[in-house]
């Protein structure tokens, strides 16, 4: 591919608002929207994707979309159990496939993917947004490759969010009814902690892990057996282990969605992340501090470059994985799916 030439990308399934920051970020980095399609384009998402881009083409058969002359890039945010088929298909014609998490929902449909990368030589990158877009994770990555800590030895990951009510989700509002269902979602952990799993292999250097015991459970909402509102999983790797909890309990007097935090524990020091929200404290997000021998420190994140989309583009045209190393994406998924079909089951969920 020729340096100097746009990048153009498709978006196949609008149903989850991650799809907003996904297109926005690849255009920022410079590529060009060039088409849609969905299941459903009634969905709320769909409506509001197409009334942001009203000069974008809309396709009525996302096969026919993906089979397209021109696409080098196929991004989705589809029900989370059609995103691994859609990749399969796309990666099968020849496109690079950007994957809202979780990628897939079932290790057959994992391994159908390792088996399309593996036979088209294109890439499968998930966007674990809790890390490639938010500063001050980027950030705190820089201060342990610097040394800062010292040797990670342990990472503490915690993913609130708040549940909302049904309806259609859209920039925040309610659940559509998908999101009810396991077999469509995938489960808690296949979703949710599938982003703690990434920050627990990315910080602690580690190209495999071990799941030592997760369980789920609903606890909140019997009304909803499909729903599983809590989760948590305990990882290890052979110099690092990790905790991971999750669940769907933000209250509504937080001022945003959830309070999600990151702790990195180092043999010389520790950093912790509030992503969202520092209670009673500073105001917005991206909070970072930082203990060490020569004191407590806070961390200013918000003039750290986020590379994810940028990196996307420059694999495209120079066939690599800066972006997200191909087999660490694997890795990542293998263990939220394992952890999900081993978890011990616990309250109302099935």
């Amino acid at each position: 591919m020729n340096s100097s030439q746009a990048i153009r990308f498709a978006a196949v399934g609008l149903d989850h608002a991650h799809i907003f920051g996904q297109v926005a970020g690849l255009i920022k980095a410079g590529a060009t929207f060039a088409g849609m399609a969905t299941d459903d384009p009634s969905a709320a998402v769909a409506v509001s994707v197409r009334e942001r881009y009203p000069d974008v083409p809309f396709v009525d058969d996302p096969d026919e979309l993906i089979a397209a002359d021109g696409i080098d890039l196929i991004v989705t945010a589809a029900v989370p159990d059609r995103r691994g088929p859609i990749a399969v298909a796309a990666l099968r014609a020849g496109k690079d496939v950007v994957a809202d998490k979780p990628g897939c929902v079932t290790l057959e449909q994992l391994e159908e993917v390792e088996k399309a990368v593996a036979q088209s030589g294109r890439f499968w990158s998930v966007t674990f947004s809790e890390r490639f877009e938010v500063a001050c994770v980027v950030k705190a990555g820089e201060l342990v490759r610097e040394g800062r800590i010292g040797t990670v030895v342990q990472t503490l990951g915690v993913g609130p969010h708040r549940i909302g009510d049904r309806g259609h989700l859209a920039g925040g509002g309610g659940r559509p009814d998908w999101f009810y269902d396991k077999a469509r979602y995938g489960g808690i952990l296949t979703d949710i902690a599938s982003h703690q799993i990434d920050q627990f292999l990315w910080f602690t250097g580690a190209r495999t892990g071990e799941v030592v015991t997760s369980s789920v459970g609903n606890f909140a909402n019997p009304d909803e057996p499909g729903l599983q509102d809590f989760g948590e999983i305990l990882l290890r790797s052979d110099n690092a282990q990790g905790y991971i909890r999750v669940d769907w309990y933000t209250p509504d007097g937080l001022p945003t969605w959830g309070d999600g935090r990151l702790t990195v524990l180092g043999t010389e020091g520790y950093i912790e992340m509030r992503k969202y929200v520092d209670l009673e404290g500073r105001p917005g997000g991206n909070h970072l501090f930082l203990v060490d021998n020569k004191g407590t420190h806070y961390i200013d994140c918000s003039d750290v470059e986020l590379t994810y989309f940028p990196d996307l583009l420059r694999d495209v045209r120079d066939r690599t994985t800066t972006a997200a190393p191909q087999e660490h994406t694997f890795e990542t998924m293998r263990l939220a799916l394992t952890a999900q079909q081993n978890a011990t089951v616990r309250g109302a969920a099935r």
